[in-house]
């Protein structure tokens, strides 16, 4: 779910006038607990240009232009305006985060960019330990049969078996180098597998 808010009074309408981030408002879902949802909007010319840049300077050109269309909708941080979710027809595909400015993605956004060709992110695993990591363990050095070269610590990571199927998403620990080379240790540390989640998010 979005951010939560709490007011501190009732209000009588099912829809705020606050406007948050540019056109978004706020909406009230529940009036009995005043539980309110900050509603996606349509991103601005130049909002969308700047998520196309960011995925296509973190997954490699042209990610950004399939990944963001005119179906994306996004929410923007209450505190400081920026940017915060990003969705696609109706679901998250990547929050951007604060501390660098980069996408993390969810599994939905992941599947999204199975596909790509041009995209350097992803990490390729036994088949014998996909069930392991698809409910959320991390992937050690040792279960890597593929990666790509390009890919550097702390990066978004897209981890699939070896029939190419994704099994969790999640952030390098080791180069793609590093993880094809070291036989012990984390390679890869799982955020969310397609298992251990009660959506696909």
């Amino acid at each position: 779910m979005l951010g939560l808010l709490f007011p501190d009074r009732i209000c009588r309408s099912s829809t705020l006038s606050l406007m948050v981030c540019g056109d978004s408002k706020l909406k009230l879902v529940s009036r009995n607990t005043q539980l309110m949802i900050l509603m996606p909007r349509i991103p601005t010319r130049w909002e969308l240009r700047k998520l196309i840049s960011i995925a296509n300077y973190q997954f490699g050109a042209p990610v950004g232009s399939s990944l963001f269309d005119s179906k994306t909708r996004i929410t923007c941080s209450r505190k400081t305006g920026r940017i915060r979710h990003i969705y696609r027809a109706g679901k998250l595909v990547a929050t951007l985060r604060p501390t660098d400015g980069l996408f993390a993605l969810t599994l939905i956004g992941a599947k999204a960019l199975l596909n790509r060709d041009e995209s350097s992110n992803f990490v390729m695993v036994r088949n014998d330990v996909s069930d392991y990591i698809r409910k959320g363990g991390d992937v050690f050095a040792k279960h890597v049969v593929n990666s790509s070269a390009k890919l550097h610590p702390a990066e978004e990571v897209i981890t699939i078996d070896e029939t190419g199927s994704l099994i969790g998403v999640g952030s390098a620990l080791l180069s793609g180098t590093d993880m094809m080379y070291f036989k012990r240790g984390v390679a890869v540390k799982v955020r969310r597998g397609i298992e251990n989640s009660t959506s696909v998010s």
